[in-house]
C-alpha cells in the first residue's frame, strides 16, 4: 500500500497552514484530534455528519499543508497531529485553534 505524502516540517509554510486551516470543518477535524490523538476518517465522517468523501478530502489536504500525519494499519489510514514538529514551528498555533468558539470557525 502506498503511503501518504507528508512534506518535510522544513517545507511546511505558515500560508499553507492557514490556507488548510482556513476551512471550518478541517479546523474542526484538528480540534478533534487534539481531543483523540489518533483517529480514521469514518470517526470525523460520523462527528462532522459529512460524507467520507469529503471528510478524505479534508484530510488529505491538512495532510498535504503538514499539519498531520497517517500511521496505516491493514487498510484502515488511522491520523494524527503532527504536534511536536508544528508546536516547533508555529508555537502557539495549536493551542489558539481549540480555543476558537465552535460558533466562530
Amino acid at each position: 500500500m502506498k503511503i501518504p505524502y507528508q512534506p518535510p516540517i522544513e517545507s511546511v509554510t505558515f500560508t499553507k497552514v492557514l490556507q488548510a486551516l482556513s476551512e471550518p470543518n478541517r479546523a474542526k477535524i484538528i480540534r478533534c484530534l487534539r481531543d483523540t490523538e489518533e483517529n480514521n476518517c469514518t470517526h470525523y465522517t460520523l462527528q462532522l455528519q459529512l460524507p467520507k468523501s469529503t471528510v478524505s478530502h479534508h484530510i488529505k489536504v491538512l495532510r498535504e499543508a503538514g499539519l498531520i500525519q497517517a500511521r496505516i494499519v491493514g487498510k484502515e489510514h488511522f491520523y494524527s497531529i503532527r504536534t511536536e514538529e508544528i508546536e516547533g514551528k508555529f508555537p502557539g498555533l495549536l493551542d489558539a485553534i481549540a480555543k476558537v468558539n465552535e460558533e466562530d470557525l
